[in-house]
């Protein structure tokens, strides 16, 4: 990391700025978005356990925390009980490989100990850039096995606030899905395909042609996000903030829809987050 890199990373943490664009990136804590500032604006919740982290090697819920691969049966923490929820990498401290003024690349083991256990060696890399002029992000990640082929899904989990400063009018959401994932009482989906419905939402929501979900902050900002993912996960139930999530696969999809990572074939994925102001 170079000196101004140093400069601008006050405890570990990464900030990379372009155009009026200021975004930090907090290693030891999951490598989330610690904050994303744009004209003098934040656009994430703050706090330890917000702004926006990501999901990896599996996003959402495992039902009761068991996945199979092959003939074994692997049972994961139950952190947000009875199920697992949202993967190791938002626990654990990941390593900055090289970082410069608008771009930085993460990394982290599957095996870290200090994370939740996960029975199959890997790494899991990030790449976050900043659009040369400031209007863009794009969030890169990637996951390798180095061992035995192993199910696993990746994605974002970013808090966008409701409100930006604290009193502007609240955020509209708006997108077009092909269906919605039909919510069960224990959360996750039923395997059934629904029309899509009004919210609030906590709910999965397919895109076959990629995400395509529109944040609209009426007379202050305009945030696309996108991705060649087919999933997304819409969440708006809190005051403070809502979540758009896209993500490799559907809630419990370690056990319904696995994407099998292997040595030769690693599982990859992006999103991009582009803003306009509206005034």
């Amino acid at each position: 990391m170079s000196d101004n890199d140093t400069r601008n990373a006050p405890r570990g943490q990464v900030r990379l700025a372009a155009g009026d664009t200021e975004l930090t990136v907090d290693p030891a804590n999951g490598c989330r978005l610690a904050s994303l500032r744009t004209g003098g604006t934040e656009l994430l919740r703050q706090g330890a356990k917000y702004g926006s982290f990501p999901m990896v090697p599996w996003c959402g819920r495992i039902e009761n925390g068991r996945f199979r691969n092959g003939g074994e049966t692997h049972q994961m923490p139950v952190n947000s009980p009875p199920h697992a929820i949202h993967g190791t990498g938002r626990n654990v401290a990941w390593k900055t490989a090289r970082a410069d003024a608008t771009s930085a690349v993460f990394t982290y083991d599957l095996l870290d100990p200090a994370a939740l256990p996960w029975p199959y060696p890997g790494r899991v890399t990030q790449l976050v850039e900043l659009a040369a002029d400031g209007t863009s992000l794009t969030l890169t990640m990637g996951v390798e096995a180095s061992a035995d082929s192993f199910p696993a899904q990746a994605g974002w989990h970013p808090w966008f606030l409701r409100r930006l400063d604290g009193d502007s009018e609240p955020v509209q959401i708006g997108f077009t899905a092909a269906w919605q994932e039909e919510r069960g009482e224990d959360q996750l989906p039923t395997g059934q395909r629904i029309d899509p419905r009004p919210g609030p939402w906590d709910d999965c929501f397919g895109m076959p042609d990629g995400v395509d979900v529109t944040l609209t902050w009426p007379g202050r900002l305009e945030l696309n996000v996108t991705s060649r993912a087919e999933w997304v996960v819409v969440y708006d139930e809190q005051e403070e903030a809502v979540c758009v999530e896209p993500q490799s696969g559907p809630p419990n999809g370690l056990n319904t829809l696995p994407h099998l990572v292997t040595p030769i074939e690693p599982l990859e994925i992006s999103t991009t987050w582009s803003w306009r102001p509206l005034s």
